[in-house]
């Protein structure tokens, strides 16, 4: 799981990467603004992943066949509605760029023809999530790895032939993803179906849309999803207000916000794995199991968060200089790079018990905990300290992720304490 979510930002490396070398920022601003309004809708929808996780391995633990098929035909069909429902939106939201940027006319028509492109691939992209959220929930590692591998060599490949060969430029790395995404799609599907077939479940059960099932599922998407649109929000104020700072300091967090996305999917690998050892043995009603894998995970996050953090000291430099030879985002992102090599070491535990509460499907918990952690963490800070301008958004971005991890830790401790782990 840690070596498929590493995969991952190659994606965002590589865009980064081919349109870095353009030789203008306006062409990295505009993938920048475009790619963080994707991002934006497809992360608000993880919690088609995260709560199909959850309850797939409390169903896996149970030993449930009829439930892990269900649970795989309901979230499909929210998948598809979500994603069609965002396209058919996507007018509106190309005018939310504009009005939130502020950005100049170079920058917001690259960042519309990006966006116009890539907001296509929403159904593949939101029905992979269920898949590996499904595969996860299943404890089949390996799935996961293999359809983040397809998924990313193809995107990365066509990235380098769309933007390279046939210099199509900022369009050319949205067609490659959305080709990436479909592609992935069907090979997820196959997946799946080899390991129903394995373990002897047909996914052929009647009843699959049940009222009150379907209501329990929404109930804890609802939860989630404004724990995600919390979590976004705070994410795309730093874009768009970076991108009122300028296009040379939008760039520069661009190529920065990449070291973010190397740590946190590194993170959420070990974070997945809680999500299905967890919800298994809560499934199987061990507080025992609970508090070993929880025990597990912290070590092993503490473990990658320093290297992380020695790693950019050493190649954080280097990194950035891979990514753009523009020499003013250089020198801009160089310039900010302290505040991403603290980042891992304070964002380490946010990420693991954000996993272990989706196993343990205490979805509230971690809304509340979102809230909180942005109204005080986030926005608090950065009114604060504003007139720092961009290291006044990454200090307010650290005390964010730092005050996750401490509420969510707080909330496991008293539900340990008052034996409420499995309610």
């Amino acid at each position: 799981m840690i070596l498929s979510n590493i995969t991952v930002p190659l994606l965002g490396i590589v865009d980064t990467a081919v349109i870095g070398h353009l030789g203008s920022a306006h062409y990295l601003a505009g993938i920048a603004l475009g790619s963080t309004v994707i991002s934006i809708l497809f992360w608000l929808a993880g919690f088609l992943r995260m709560s199909t996780t959850g309850l797939v391995a409390q169903a896996y633990g149970q030993n449930d066949l009829t439930q892990l098929a269900a649970l795989l035909k309901r979230s499909l069909l929210l998948a598809t509605s979500v994603a069609l429902l965002l396209i058919l939106l996507s007018p509106l939201i190309k005018h939310a760029i504009a009005y939130l940027s502020a950005a100049n006319t170079d920058v917001l028509n690259e960042a519309y023809r990006y966006f116009s492109i890539r907001i296509f691939s929403a159904p593949a992209a939101l029905c992979n999530l269920v898949l590996l959220g499904w595969m996860l929930g299943v404890h089949y590692g390996r799935g996961p790895f293999y359809l983040l591998l397809v998924t990313n060599i193809t995107n990365i490949v066509l990235d380098i032939y769309f933007v390279v060969y046939l210099d199509w430029a900022v369009a050319g790395a949205a067609w490659a993803s959305l080709i990436a995404d479909y592609i992935a799609l069907v090979f997820a599907l196959l997946l799946v179906s080899q390991l129903a077939k394995k373990h002897g479940m047909s996914l052929a059960v009647a009843n699959w849309l049940s009222v009150e099932k379907m209501a329990r599922l929404l109930s804890l998407n609802r939860d989630i999803f404004i724990r995600s649109l919390v979590l976004q929000l705070c994410f795309s104020f730093m874009t768009f207000y970076a991108a009122r700072l300028g296009e040379t300091t939008l760039a520069a967090n661009a190529v920065l916000l990449n070291f973010l996305m190397l740590v946190s999917f590194a993170l959420d690998g070990i974070a997945y794995a809680s999500e299905a050892k967890v919800g298994q043995a809560k499934g199987q009603q061990s507080v025992e199991k609970i508090r070993l894998w929880v025990k597990i995970s912290v070590f092993w996050g503490m473990l990658f968060g320093v290297l992380y953090s020695v790693f950019f000291i050493v190649f954080g430099s280097s990194i950035i200089k891979l990514l753009t030879n523009v020499p003013e985002v250089i020198d801009e992102a160089i310039h900010y790079l302290p505040w991403v090599i603290a980042l891992p070491i304070l964002a380490m535990s946010c990420f693991l018990f954000d996993g272990i509460f989706v196993g343990l499907t205490r979805a509230k918990a971690m809304r509340n905990s979102m809230l909180l952690s942005a109204i005080v963490g986030f926005f608090g800070v950065f009114w604060l300290f504003q007139d720092w301008q961009n290291h006044g958004l990454w200090l307010a971005m650290s005390c964010f992720m730092l005050m996750r991890g401490v509420t969510l830790i707080v909330k496991y401790q008293w539900l340990k304490a008052n034996n409420q782990l499995l309610d």
